[in-house]
């Protein structure tokens, strides 16, 4: 595969200026000009640089794809890493103050053509060329003895009358313009637009600033990614993958060096998975949804049933959880389910497994990770006789993550537990610094391992809603520990716009005399998060933590009040959501209606609570 690119060789002068303005001129409407004829030598630059640009960078992107590409008409050389050309035209790029200017020449050297002495696979008439009449009908005439060579050009100019003799033969043209007539009888499925809405630049002039000079001008911002596309094209890339190499390759350029193809995938798939990590945990947390939280575990659930005298067998788990995936509209209500390792891989009423079914209904699968609590000795033997725990799973994580991603799971969670304890006197014994440091720490290696696997995590760092503690108690532990988790996420490079929270709400404990009301609850949870959550973070939802079902709705609906908050805020209830529906149930089948619409009910109740 080789292409011949025609087109004119610039040499590209970057000159930084210093902030002096006696040697700029104003002109009569108001314009300021660098006067030349200062002495250059009682004017300091901060920078001078020079580059190749026009053809040449053409040249170097498609070398940089692998491809063997030559330039017609020029010849260029390096010496010591600085290239030079023998048909070079200069034009000075000048930045003072913020501003940049740009000095070309008015004429353009002509672009010459030299035929190859092998025919070439693709003729490239790249953004710099200036066609004569000449050069012209010699283009035509090689193409007319080379049938097999394709035919790209670059249309910069509206009327341009030499290149637009040529757009009928070419296979593929790159258009700065959209008001060529000349385009108007082109097949538009050869014709790619390099805009800079295209390449997602507000405004690819500003790709210069005072403090960063080193990088592409607008003037060769449109020939690296025109060339990019060429070349990502002839390898066989589909429009988007080429379009996304042209803008990285924009945005990670530097002066004599664009990025190799290599450099472009890996970026690229990069760039691909944080965005869906992002777009992931933005569509979980979408309003006015929650998220189902149908994740207890073996031990949880055991309980549950056993209240009621339901037995605990697989299959009654199963009819359990398949009562709410298909319950009627699930998907009006909530974005997402949280499942347990048993449920995702249990089949709904139709044969599917369940990860596929919740995915059909447009609803988003994810996993418990975490494998429960183990006792932490204590770090310290004037700490009281309270057994704090860290959370289990952190040993083949990595193996379980990647086997859900192939699963179709797609957000992952792990609970960390603190229980508030007080002395004699009523002050705070537990949650300990040591308890919350070494929770904190595997939260975040959590999350760590969950992005690089392609899941969302949801961290969950919950205060236990049980014991004596008061409402400031609450407040100020769960502060404690949020300040200390997203250190321990910053410190592990966690990306928080694909990472979400969820936490207690802030309220008394069970046995206080005193129970919050939920204008406190309200009061106290927002104040918490809005000084203690970082504001890049997606979105925090409430987990509802022993409360009941009725209380739950109502804390949720009061600290919506109290907003806005800089990240969107939700539910991921699971007793709250489920315990109407579960004691409608309680293991018959022919309840299944009845229960359904208990859950259903207690699901438009909280999102309306969240309007």
């Amino acid at each position: 595969m080789n292409i011949l690119v025609v087109g004119n060789v610039t040499k590209d002068v970057y000159l930084n200026l210093d902030s002096r303005t006696e040697n700029f001129e104003t002109d009569k409407f108001g314009t300021k000009w660098l006067d030349f004829s200062f002495n250059a030598s009682e004017h300091r630059f901060f920078h001078r640089e020079s580059s190749l640009g026009g053809a040449a960078v053409s040249l170097e992107v498609l070398q940089k794809f692998g491809i063997d590409a030559a330039i017609s008409g020029s010849t260029l050389s390096f010496k010591d890493d600085n290239p030079t050309a023998d048909t070079a035209t200069h034009r000075y790029i000048l930045v003072s103050d913020g501003d940049v200017s740009y000095l070309s020449p008015t004429n353009f050297t002509k672009t010459t053509f030299t035929p190859p002495s092998q025919p070439a696979d693709y003729l490239y008439l790249d953004r710099s060329a200036t066609l004569t009449a000449k050069t012209t009908e010699a283009i035509q005439n090689y193409l007319k003895n080379s049938p097999n060579t394709k035919l790209v050009i670059y249309l910069r100019e509206p009327n341009n009358h030499h290149l637009n003799s040529l757009l009928e033969k070419a296979d593929l043209i790159f258009a700065e313009i959209s008001n060529a007539p000349a385009l108007d009888t082109i097949d538009p499925n050869k014709i790619i637009h390099i805009s800079a809405e295209a390449l997602s630049y507000a405004d690819v002039s500003e790709t210069i600033s005072v403090n960063r000079i080193n990088v592409a001008t607008h003037l060769s911002t449109y020939s690296i990614a025109a060339a990019t596309i060429l070349a990502s094209f002839v390898l066989g890339h589909s429009v988007e993958i080429s379009l996304q190499f042209a803008r990285l390759n924009i945005e990670k350029s530097l002066l004599n060096s664009t990025l190799s193809l290599p450099q472009l995938q890996e970026l690229a798939t990069s760039f691909t998975a944080k965005n869906n990590l992002e777009l992931i945990a933005k569509n979980l947390v979408l309003y006015p949804k929650g998220i189902l939280a149908a994740d207890e575990s073996g031990g949880s659930i055991h309980k549950k049933f056993g209240q009621l005298d339901i037995p605990d067998t697989y299959q009654n788990r199963r009819n359990y959880r398949n009562l709410f995936f298909t319950t009627k509209d699930l998907e009006k209500y909530i974005n997402g389910v949280i499942l347990f390792d048993e449920t995702a891989r249990q089949l709904a009423d139709n044969g599917q497994n369940f990860v596929d079914y919740l995915t059909g209904k447009r609803l988003i699968p994810g996993i418990k990770v975490d494998q429960g609590l183990a006792p932490i000795e204590a770090a310290d033997p004037k700490t009281p006789d309270y057994t704090e725990t860290y959370t289990k799973g952190l040993v083949g994580l990595d193996a379980r993550l990647a086997e859900y991603y192939q699963m179709g799971l797609r957000f992952a969670k792990w609970r960390a537990a603190f229980e508030i304890h007080l002395d004699d006197h009523g002050n705070p014994l537990t949650p300990t610094d040591y308890a919350i440091i070494e929770n904190c720490t595997r939260l975040a290696e959590y999350a760590e391992k969950c992005q690089s696997a392609g899941l969302v995590p949801i961290v969950e760092p919950e205060v236990v809603y049980d014991g004596f503690y008061d409402i400031h108690q609450c407040a100020e532990a769960t502060a404690k520990i949020l300040d200390c988790l997203f250190a321990k996420l910053k410190e592990r490079h966690v990306n928080l716009r694909g990472c979400l929270l969820k936490c207690n709400m802030v309220l008394a404990g069970k046995q206080q005399e005193h129970q919050s009301t939920p204008e406190e609850v309200a009061k106290a949870t927002a104040k918490v998060l809005k000084n203690h959550v970082p504001k890049e973070l997606a979105g925090v939802v409430f987990l509802s933590g022993g409360q009941t079902v009725e209380q739950a709705t109502a804390n949720l609906a009061a600290i919506i009040k109290n907003g806005p908050f800089p990240w969107p805020v939700t539910f991921s209830f699971a007793r709250a959501l489920q315990d109407p529906a579960l004691y409608a149930w309680a293991g018959y089948n022919q309840n299944a209606e009845k229960a359904r619409q208990a859950f259903l009910d207690r699901l438009i109740a909280n999102t309306k609570a969240l309007q």
